[in-house]
């Protein structure tokens, strides 16, 4: 071990690798595409004939082959193994993401998921035999409700800036009802939000108004008071917010916001470091998404079923969209049409993801209320133990303070380096490290944001710590070459970013015989 804790490097380390034949380096396979290595003769499945039968496509019927690649079933399986050793997961390490809480799938969850009655259930069998799946949703309902202290919850919407759109839809739709739909065309923003915030606001015809955060990273009741008008029909607020800090003046916001005729929606992304400890609905808020990825360990991102329900107040939860389940005697129903009229329609064709709402009633059920709550005191102690044990050597945008889910650094200390956050978090790949979200939120210059989460171990944290100083220490030091080369045993090495995002190849283009 050296000096700084950490194993010391192999004098062969220093050695610049060499090419190989076959592009491989050890276990770290070069793979091609598999439009390159498939060939049209080859297949790993024997498929007939077809019987002569007479097209209906009449002029749009294909003139040429569709030139497939075939697979054998060893190269097949050779290929998807070989590219995900390429790919970084929870299942192989910290994933330290700020913003996106990439934390253990636990496999309860999964084996649960795939029970038959739920794997199998399908949206349009007569609701008479799919019972089971709609106590489920049932339940999933009552204990999201209970956590947020609301009185309503759509559970249709798919990831959480669907549910975004649902909650501010249904703010549209309760406002129109009072008949101020023509003058409340404004949501306030906080210039710390995530993206989507204002992108939801544009997205259903509302103009955006920022509202500043202050220089401890909060926003005050004051500066929302300075920003209503009559003419604002809702603020968007995260809570805690994506500089990792809880608003404190979140009473205050709401009551400033519900005196001028306005309804609080909130960004519930971040719910996973208040669970079990503050419900939204007490603070004042009317609407909330809740990721279940996030808050409660189902799969997250790669384009694939997502859930994203949205607990509603008193005040907006009859606008809630349909389909929603609703009890009858000992039996369920889904409600596919508004009965009052009231509703401001469908989100989507059907009731939303079973596979998602299985895998987070698994998690809520295993873990108990005690259970979530300690998850929530897990993260936030792990995120300030990161913190805390960093701020000696990185800086943070907001002093010394305690943070909430996640550690915010900034670029100050890089200053005198010649460094950028980009070049420390390019070396964090070489040391078997996916980077912490960088340059987000937008109002911290060179934004480091890490959310360690409840999944991992001090020892994991440790060493995740003592790496993060091991390159800080060596960022000051002056050496730029580690940082400015990096990443250099990743299978790919830098892109130059500013021409991929100029000039980009989206299509494959077959090579030419040599």
């Amino acid at each position: 071990m050296n000096v700084q804790g950490r194993p010391t490097r192999p004098e062969t380390a220093a050695v610049p690798s060499r090419e190989t034949f076959t592009r491989n380096r050890g276990l770290n396979m070069e793979e091609a595409l598999i439009f390159e290595t498939g060939r049209l003769d080859a297949t790993g499945v024997d498929i007939d004939e077809p019987e002569p039968f007479q097209s209906r496509l009449g002029p749009h019927a294909r003139g040429s082959a569709i030139e497939l690649p075939g697979l054998t079933e060893p190269e097949t399986i050779r290929h998807y193994v070989r590219l995900s050793r390429n790919n970084y997961s929870i299942d192989a390490g910290i994933y330290p993401l700020g913003s996106c809480t990439m934390k253990h799938n636990p496999r309860l969850n999964e084996k649960i998921a795939r029970l038959p009655g739920f794997a199998d259930v399908h949206p349009l069998q007569p609701v008479s035999t799919a019972q089971g799946a709609l106590e489920i949703i049932e339940a999933l309902a009552d204990a999201l409700l209970t956590m947020a202290g609301m009185d309503a919850v759509a559970m249709s919407p798919k990831a959480g800036a669907h549910g975004e759109l649902c909650g501010m839809m249904a703010i549209k739709a309760a406002i129109e009802a009072r008949g101020e739909g023509a003058t409340r065309r404004v949501v306030l923003v906080p210039d710390s939000a995530h993206g989507t915030n204002p992108a939801t606001a544009a997205l259903i015809g509302y103009s955006v108004r920022s509202v500043p955060a202050g220089a401890d990273g909060n926003v005050s009741a004051e500066a929302v008071r300075a920003a209503l008008a009559p003419d604002v029909a809702a603020i968007m607020l995260t809570n805690p917010n994506t500089c990792g800090l809880f608003e404190r003046q979140i009473v205050g916001i709401a009551e400033a916001v519900h005196e001028a005729g306005a309804y609080f929606y909130c960004d519930g992304a971040n719910f996973n470091a208040v669970v079990g400890k503050t419900r939204p609905g007490d603070l004042g808020v009317d609407a909330m998404h809740i990721n279940l990825h996030k808050t409660f360990s189902t799969p997250h991102g790669g384009g694939g079923p997502g859930a994203g329900p949205v607990a509603l107040s008193s005040r907006l939860a009859p606008y809630a969209p349909v389909p929603f389940v609703k009890r009858e005697g000992a039996a369920l129903r889904l409600v596919e049409h508004a009965e009052d009229g009231a509703s401001f329609g469908r989100m989507c064709a059907f009731h939303g993801q079973m596979g998602m709402f299985v895998r987070a009633l698994s998690f809520i059920v295993s873990h108990g209320a005690d259970g979530l709550r300690q998850a929530s005191e897990d993260a936030v102690l792990s995120a300030n133990y990161i913190r805390a044990s960093l701020n000696d050597v990185m800086s943070a945008p907001f002093g010394d303070r305690p943070c909430m889910h996640e550690a915010l650094f900034d670029d100050r200390w890089l200053k005198d380096t010649g460094l950028t956050t980009l070049d420390f978090a390019k070396a964090m790949i070489d040391e078997g490290y996916h980077p912490m979200t960088v340059y987000f939120p937008l109002i911290v210059h060179g934004a480091m944001l890490i959310e360690p989460t409840e999944s991992e171990s001090k020892a994991s944290l440790d060493l995740f710590i003592m790496t993060l100083r091991d390159l800080a220490i060596a960022a000051i030091a002056g050496e730029r070459e580690r940082f400015q080369s990096a990443p250099v045993d990743a299978p790919r090495r830098r892109l130059d970013e500013t021409r991929a995002a100029r000039q980009p190849v989206l299509r494959w283009t077959k090579p030419q015989p040599a």
